[in-house]
């Protein structure tokens, strides 16, 4: 009688095989494609499109639209407007001139 003697590989979790820059690329894109969705929402409140109508009211966005802002500042941008001359304190701008 032969016994058949197999390692098995200890099973690895996803995260444990997923390398940090990896994860970083997959994050990227999940808020890149929350930046697109919630783009395409607001513009479709604006645009009239014929087999789509809309009430009078033309729907809440304000929900997708503090989705998008945040989806932006994510990346380090800013929708609002500053008035008052001073630049805004953006830390990923700080970030960069310190790697420079």
């Amino acid at each position: 009688m032969e016994q058949i003697n197999e390692e098995e590989e200890p099973k690895k979790s996803f995260l444990k095989k997923v390398k940090d820059h990896d994860v970083e690329l997959l994050a990227t894109f999940v808020r890149l494609g929350v930046v697109v969705w919630s783009g395409f929402i607001i513009t479709l409140n604006y645009v009239d499109l014929p087999m789509i109508k809309k009430g009078q009211s033309g729907g809440d966005i304000t929900f997708v639209a503090s989705v998008f802002t945040g989806a932006l500042a994510t990346f380090g941008l800013n929708t609002s407007n500053s008035k008052n001359g001073k630049p805004t304190n953006c830390p990923m701008q700080q970030k960069k001139k310190e790697e420079c």
